[in-house]
Order: C-alpha cells, then sequence, then structure tokens
C-alpha cells in the first residue's frame, strides 16, 4: 500500500456518504402547495353544469368534483410535501373598510353553490390537507404570507388560483399556476415568464392594477387606462409612483389630464391590488405538512355524494377476518341436493354494468345454510331450476334479462333485496350486491374491485377459491340484510309499496327493456349528413359575417372575436376573460346575426355528437335499442334511463326531429304516446289542498295563464303574451323543485329580485301551497324523513345541521320530494295496471318506453281503438286525486309523430 493510500479511500468514502446525503436531502426537500379554496371552487362550479352532477339525494356536486381533479393534477405536477387551501371568511375585509364598493359587483353566491361548501372542506379534511380562513382578510392574504414565510425558510412555492393578482406572488422559488380550460391545464407563472409576456416584473403587477383598476374586484384605476396602456407606461417608469414624480414629464393628452385627476383613485387601488405578506397567520409551515388519507371514511364520502371515479379500493387490501361459511361446488354429484331447495337466492355475477351485452361470469344458487357456487355455466339450465317454486335475487330486472339471453325460464321471483333496500332508504347505494350489504354491514366482505380489479384490468381471479369465497359472503351478506331489511320495512309499513308497485315494476320494466325500440339506422345517417351540412354552413355564415376563421369550440378565441373584434359589450368577466356562456350569448343576440348562428351552431352539434353519433353505438346488430331503466338511482322513486339515455332525446326544439329515428318495427304497427298533463302541479294542487289551485284544474283552466295572471297583477282572462306565459311556466315548475331565486333568475332570464317578487307572488296566488311547504319542513324536523303519497320515504339527516346551507337544501328537498315522489308512484301504478291489462287480454301491444310523465307503445293492427280508450281511463284512475288527472294521447309512425 502505497503513502497516503488509506487517507484516500476514506476521503473517497466521505465523498460518497456525501453525495448520499445532499440526494436525500433533495430528494426530501420540502415544497409547499397553497391553493386558492374560493376562486377554484367557484372556477369549477361554473365551469361543470349542476344538472349533470348532482348526487342521488339532489346534492349538486360540480364543485366539488371540479376541486378534486384540480388538486389530483396539480398534486402529481408539483409533488409537494405540505398543502394548504386558504379560503375567504365573508366579503367584509380590510379592504371593503378602505373602499365600501371593493368586489361589490359581485352577485350573491348561489344556494347550489354555498350547500357544496362544506362538503369541500370536509373532502380536503379527508385527504389530510390543512384549510386556513383568517377574520378580516383574503384567501390572497393568507397565501402571500405563507409563501413569503416559506421563502425566508428556502422552501419552494407552488400557488394555485384562477386569479391573476396572485402573478404579484412570483419569485424565483415561487410559481403560479393560474387554470385554464379544464382541470389538468395551467399557465405557469415564473418571473421569466411574466417578463416575456407582460414585459414587468411580479411587483408590477400591483402597479398595473393601480392604473388600470379590477372590473372583477369592482374597483377603479384610472380612466381611460387599460392594460396595454398600463404596460407602456411601466415600462418607461418602474411604479406609479415614479409615473407621478415625473408626470411633468408625459406629454399633454387626455391619459396625463387622467392621470393627475384620478390619482387617488390610483394610489387606492394600489393599495386594493396589493396582497398582504405580513397577515396575522397563526398557521405554520409544519401545519401544513400533508397528513394520511383517511381513505375508509373518504370513501364513503364519495360513496354518498355518487363520485363514484374517485373511490380507492386500497381500503379494502387487507383481509377482512370473518369467517367463511360452509359451501359447495356445484356438480354432477350434488346436483339433487340443489334440486330440493324451494325458494333459494339465484344470483349472477357479471362484470358489465350493461346485462344486455353482459356475460354471466359465475353464478349463486343457495338457501341460508345451503350455498352452491360454480363458475360452469352448463350446471345452469332449466332442468335445475324448474325444481323452485320461486327465487330470490338481487335486482330481479337484471336476473330476469340475463336469464332471458341464457335461455333459461325462470319462475316467479319473490323477492328483491336491492329493490327492497331501496324502498327501506333511497339513499343505500345502487352499486351491486357488495356496496348493499357493506352499507348494512360495513366491511362486511371485499369489494368487487379487489378481488376482480377494475377497469382493463378486470379479470377472474386465477384461484377459483378466492372466486367462490367472495361469492359465499356474498350469499351470507345477502341473508344478513335481508333481515334487516324486512324488519325496517314492516316498522315504516313499506311493505304494500315494494311488493305492490316496486316489485312488480321491476318485470314491467324488464318487458319493456327486452322489446326495446327500433332505430331506423340510415334515418339517423342521413339526419347526421344534413346536420353537417347546416353545421357547415353556419361556420361559413359566421366567418363571413366576423371577416376571419377560428375554433368555434374555443370560449377563448370565441371571446376574442365577439369583444375584441367584433366590439360586442361584455357582460360578464370571469378570472380567465369574459365568459362565453349561452346566457351572455342570449343577451348578444340582438347586437349580432353572428352570435344567433353561434348558437345555433352550438346546439347543432351538441346534438350531432350527443345523438345523431352517439346512438349509433348501442344498436348491436338487431336494429334495437335495449335501454337499461335504472329503478333504485333516484331519491324521489323516478325512474331515469342508461345505455342510451331516451328520456333525453330533445322533445321540443330543433332536436326532436332525432325522434323521427324512432319507429314501429313492424309495417301496419304504430307507435302511441300517452302524457300525464301537468302531473306535478296536480299532485301539488291535492296535497296542499290549495282551493285557488284546486278550482283551476277543475275548471280546466290553463294553470299558467292562471299564475302569469297573478305575478304580473292581472285580472282574470287577461291576454298574455308568450313571454308571460313562459315566466309562470318556469314559476310554477320552479315551485314543484324547490328553486331558489338564483335558479329561477337564471332559467327566465331577470334579476334575482325580479325573481323572488315572482315566488313571492306565486305564494300569494296559491297560499295554501306556502303552508304546505311550510308544514312539510316542520315534518321533516320531527321525524327526520318525508314521505309521498305511497309512503315512500327520503330521509334527511341534514333537516338539523348547524350549517345553513346544508339545512337550508334539506328544507327544500323536504318541500318538493313529496311532489315528485309522489307524481313517480302514480306512473309507476298506471304502468302496472296497463301491463297486466296487455296480459289478461292477450293483447299483442307492447309497452315499450317510459320518459317521466309519457308512455309509448307499439301498438299491434286492429288494437287502436282498444289501447287508445283503456291507457287514458288506466293513467286517470291510477291514483285518486282531488282535482282530475288529465291525459293527452297520439298515433304516428314515428316517436317525432306521437309527441
Amino acid at each position: 500500500m502505497f503513502k497516503g493510500e488509506n487517507f484516500l479511500k476514506k476521503f473517497s468514502l466521505f465523498l460518497t456518504f456525501n453525495r448520499i446525503f445532499r440526494y436525500n436531502k433533495a430528494m426530501t426537500k420540502e415544497k409547499l402547495l397553497l391553493l386558492d379554496g374560493n376562486s377554484l371552487t367557484y372556477r369549477s362550479f361554473f365551469a361543470l353544469n349542476v344538472k349533470n352532477f348532482t348526487n342521488h339525494e339532489g346534492i349538486p356536486t360540480n364543485a366539488i368534483y371540479g376541486l378534486k381533479r384540480i388538486l389530483d393534477s396539480i398534486m402529481k405536477e408539483v409533488k409537494p410535501t405540505n398543502v394548504l387551501v386558504a379560503f375567504d371568511v365573508s366579503d367584509k375585509t380590510f379592504r371593503t373598510r378602505m373602499y365600501a364598493d371593493y368586489k361589490g359587483s359581485r352577485s350573491k353566491m348561489p344556494d347550489e353553490l354555498s350547500i357544496q361548501f362544506p362538503y369541500v372542506f370536509e373532502m380536503l379534511k379527508l385527504l389530510g390537507i390543512k384549510t386556513y380562513q383568517l377574520s378580516d382578510y383574503e384567501a390572497d392574504d393568507i397565501i402571500g404570507t405563507l409563501a413569503k414565510k416559506a421563502n425566508t425558510n428556502g422552501i419552494d412555492v407552488a400557488i394555485v388560483t384562477g386569479d391573476r393578482d396572485l402573478t404579484q406572488l412570483v419569485r424565483e422559488n415561487s410559481t403560479v399556476f393560474i387554470t385554464q380550460k379544464g382541470f389538468s391545464n395551467y399557465e405557469t407563472y415564473t418571473p421569466e415568464h411574466l417578463k416575456e409576456k407582460l414585459g414587468i416584473s411580479p411587483q408590477q403587477i400591483i402597479d398595473m392594477k393601480a392604473l388600470t383598476g379590477d372590473t372583477s374586484d369592482n374597483y377603479p384605476g384610472v380612466q381611460g387606462i387599460g392594460e396595454k396602456t398600463a404596460l407602456k407606461l411601466l415600462k418607461q417608469f418602474p411604479s406609479v409612483e415614479e409615473i407621478y414624480d415625473h408626470i411633468d414629464e408625459l406629454k399633454k393628452s387626455k391619459m396625463k389630464t387622467n392621470l393627475l385627476r384620478d390619482r387617488e383613485q390610483a394610489f387606492r387601488a394600489k393599495q386594493l391590488a396589493t396582497i398582504n405578506t405580513d397577515s396575522p397567520v397563526k398557521i405554520t409551515i409544519d401545519d401544513t405538512k400533508i397528513q394520511p388519507i383517511d381513505e375508509e371514511n373518504l370513501n364513503k364520502f364519495f360513496k354518498k355524494l355518487d363520485m363514484k371515479s374517485f373511490i380507492s379500493s386500497s381500503n379494502n387490501l387487507k383481509k377482512i377476518e370473518k369467517k367463511v361459511p360452509p359451501y359447495k361446488v356445484l356438480n354432477s354429484e350434488n346436483i339433487d341436493e340443489v334440486k330440493d331447495l324451494k325458494e333459494p337466492l339465484i344470483y349472477f355475477e357479471t362484470f358489465d354494468s350493461n346485462y344486455h351485452q353482459a356475460d354471466i361470469k359465475a353464478f349463486i344458487i343457495s338457501e341460508r345454510d345451503k350455498i352452491f357456487v360454480s363458475k360452469d355455466l352448463k350446471n345452469l339450465n332449466d332442468d335445475l331450476i324448474s325444481h323452485f317454486s320461486k327465487i330470490w335475487t338481487f335486482d330481479a330486472k337484471k336476473t330476469f334479462i340475463l336469464a332471458n339471453r341464457y335461455h333459461l325460464s325462470l319462475p316467479k321471483i319473490g323477492y328483491d333485496l336491492m329493490i327492497s333496500s331501496y324502498v327501506d332508504d333511497s339513499g343505500h347505494s345502487n352499486e351491486g350486491l357488495t356496496a348493499t350489504i357493506n352499507d348494512y354491514f360495513d366491511d362486511f366482505i371485499l369489494s368487487d374491485d379487489v378481488v376482480y380489479g377494475k377497469g382493463v384490468k378486470i379479470a377472474m381471479p386465477e384461484n377459483d377459491k378466492s372466486l367462490y369465497e367472495h361469492l359465499v359472503k356474498k350469499a351470507e351478506g345477502y341473508f344478513l340484510s335481508k333481515d334487516v331489511v324486512d324488519a325496517h320495512l314492516r316498522m315504516h309499513e313499506q311493505e304494500r309499496l315494494l311488493n305492490e308497485i316496486e316489485l312488480p315494476l321491476s318485470m314491467v320494466l324488464a318487458k319493456m327493456e327486452l322489446e326495446g325500440i327500433k332505430l331506423n339506422k340510415s334515418e339517423l345517417k342521413s339526419m347526421g349528413k344534413e346536420f353537417d351540412f347546416n353545421i357547415t354552413d353556419l361556420q361559413s355564415k359566421i366567418y363571413t359575417e366576423v371577416g376571419q376563421e377560428f375554433n368555434l369550440n374555443s370560449p377563448k378565441q370565441l371571446a376574442d372575436i365577439l369583444f375584441n373584434v367584433m366590439k360586442l359589450p361584455p357582460s360578464r368577466k370571469t378570472k380567465t376573460g369574459y365568459s362565453t356562456s349561452v346566457d351572455v350569448l342570449e343577451e348578444l343576440r340582438p347586437h349580432s346575426q353572428a352570435v344567433g348562428w353561434i348558437l345555433d351552431y352550438r346546439q347543432l352539434a351538441k346534438l350531432k355528437s350527443t345523438y345523431i353519433d352517439g346512438l349509433q353505438k348501442f344498436d348491436f346488430g338487431d336494429g334495437i335499442v335495449h335501454t337499461r331503466f335504472l329503478q333504485t338511482m333516484t331519491s324521489t322513486g323516478r325512474l331515469s334511463s342508461v345505455d342510451p339515455n331516451l328520456q333525453n332525446i330533445p322533445a321540443r326544439g330543433s332536436g326532436k326531429i332525432i325522434r323521427k329515428a324512432f319507429t314501429s318495427r313492424q309495417n301496419g304497427w304504430k307507435l302511441f304516446s300517452s302524457d300525464y298533463s301537468q302531473i306535478e302541479l296536480r299532485v301539488l294542487a291535492h296535497i296542499s289542498g290549495d282551493p285557488n289551485m284546486i278550482k283551476a284544474f277543475e275548471d280546466d283552466r290553463d294553470i299558467h295563464q292562471a299564475t302569469a295572471e297573478k305575478i304580473y297583477h292581472l285580472e282574470p282572462g287577461s291576454e298574455i303574451t308568450p313571454d308571460m306565459r313562459r315566466v309562470a311556466k318556469a314559476t310554477n315548475f320552479g315551485i314543484v323543485y324547490g328553486i331558489s331565486d338564483y335558479g329561477l333568475a337564471k332559467n327566465i332570464g331577470v334579476t334575482r329580485k325580479d325573481a323572488a317578487a315572482f315566488i313571492q307572488a306565486y305564494f300569494e296566488q296559491y297560499p295554501m301551497v306556502k303552508t304546505f311547504m311550510d308544514n312539510s319542513v316542520k315534518f321533516a324536523r320531527e321525524k327526520g324523513y318525508v314521505e309521498t303519497l305511497s309512503l315512500r320515504r327520503r330521509y334527511l339527516p341534514d333537516i338539523h345541521a348547524k350549517n345553513f346551507n346544508l339545512r337550508h337544501f334539506a328544507e327544500r328537498t323536504a318541500m318538493n320530494t313529496p311532489i315528485q315522489g309522489s307524481a313517480a308512484d302514480i306512473i309507476k301504478i298506471a304502468m302496472i295496471s296497463i301491463q297486466n291489462y296487455l296480459n289478461e287480454h292477450q293483447l299483442e301491444t307492447k309497452m315499450i318506453l317510459q320518459v317521466h310523465d309519457e308512455l309509448t307503445f307499439e301498438v299491434a293492427p286492429g288494437e287502436e281503438d282498444s289501447i287508445s280508450s283503456i291507457v287514458p281511463k288506466l293513467m286517470d284512475s291510477a291514483f285518486k286525486l282531488k282535482v282530475p288527472l288529465k291525459v293527452e294521447s297520439h298515433f304516428g309512425q314515428t316517436w317525432f309523430d306521437v309527441h
């Protein structure tokens, strides 16, 4: 060994450990993510349609969903160690004391948004993410203060917001992400990007605001100075102070005059725009460390809100240590034991929720103490099934249709746990047998996702024992859950609702689904070509009118064309630019013919993609569309439709033409439709007992005319305009749905003040309706639920919530559920009566569709008179109300003709 070799070895070892230490330190370096809670929640709410994001209890979820999407994308991008979501406490802060009209132009938060904020806070807590509010300060100030503290301690900061005001916080180790279209697109602001884009430093953002003011926050700067002029001035003078110090150097101009006149406004605007980075924030950086996710309760949270895509199975990965009861794998040696069963459970395991095309992967045939399982379908045949007097099921409709597809003849279905659980409490999960069992017995059984996987990775377990033990636990859980459900139904006197309405209806719906409706694909393709021609023609007209081509599907490009090129008056500005929503475009329609064409283009493009193209995916080769009617989806008892959603095919406007593609399948047959007229308002008249409303229906008056007369203070019999009737109609039905003044104002295009006045006038016209609604809330407070005329219950756990928004939503639900639910029950009773009549009289006519209050039939030749007489009669007599039920009916060759 040469001299010094030992030293070199030690030195080399030192360097190695030093590199490892520095690498580990870099990998574990703290990174703080700060999110502007109010900005992002508002943005999510307005970016997603409330109607498309509402859970089975009617709770809107669009803001919650959008915020979770933003969180997922930015967490993946930033990979923080610490996270804080900052929220405003109220509209009153030190800035409103400085300038009373600060943010004064902003509308009151919609009820549909305010109700979501408690859920947003709950979600963040379950995700292990800290939230913080500070009285007298805004979320921006909290973010600015923590960002400054983090920077001082050498911690990198990422800020996410939709508000460009926060770009003043950009530093070398503080990046600001401004949300763009979608939930994973951001404009990333660094000092370099800010300099390249605007030519100014982060600190000069405040000076720019001082000059331009802020229309969104409702404070003025210097009149006549926009962003372009402000940036030009700031390149010459680095700050507002410098501008005024050198004001004499500016040439005489209108701008100089305005600067001199509005000096005080400019400096006030700078104060208002400046984020307070020394706010009295009590929270520390350590307090913002990400905590472990409460996966069990988070999954329950997402399940309650029907946000299935966010549900994780990781909390089920630990094996549930519960004894698996004895079972047998069905084979030729024990098949006689199965034949001795009297009323067994028959359960088909499938992976695809659309049972019209799903395969049976395995099955259960079981009584309580005798469980047989198999994945060999050769053991499943009519000879075996014929020995059973009745069968029990989970989802009788699915079981019946799968059996039909596999050419199996089932005996009478005596029990359905899915429907029974739904009648017990409409808030229970409808996501399958496993979910239902775990609703009654927490973690009784592993989730299907754990056993089979999900998405493209879904597959049968390699080990048959794992499959069979999972099925056996389902059988055991089925019978245990049935005991609980049956006890509840007896206690609540709901057995009649189950046995006389819901269970018989499931078989009516099964027959309807199997029949399906004929889709004329060539007619649909012909419509598609016409739509394409009209879309192209509209594009050409729009481009010619505005003088250039642009992407009509880009809100940003459209806004630029409308407000910068065409100079149309913008009506609403968001944090990301001017809005081009439908209501904004409707306001602009009188100003330019191009705007009307843009609205027409949007409508045609949506109809084309959703229906013309979308419907063709559900033709499986026989030319018949077989939708699925979901019987346990809504909390009100109404049916819904999926794969495809035939209840959403337009019944009015230009989209109604799509109904021409739905026809009778045989020559000589006709389609026939019967539709309840204003059934929910008639139910409201009955339940409330309001004499004015009852008399209007007894006299066969136009209820919307009568309402219009009152809210517009007109004499009875006065002539009303179509617009007055439209407003009255929206008010009538809005009341049924517990609409807020915000919702009504948005629907009819008036101010919230006017909408509130219409609602007040409505209650003056129908005072007993107001009494009924007040009594419904009182009943819900006392009992914890409300009921329909058929004793269908809807539980309202939030009726006593301390949070105003949750309580207010529960109160609105208490008002509208008895009306909507009773109307849903009535048409269900009618459907059962009609199907019984068709069966008893051995008619060939088929009931094929239910769209809310409308039933559609395919009528055999020679049965037209009978059907046109009996269907309205049975619908009229489905339920005895204090007012007559009115039914309107039509024949036609296509679905278009009968509506």
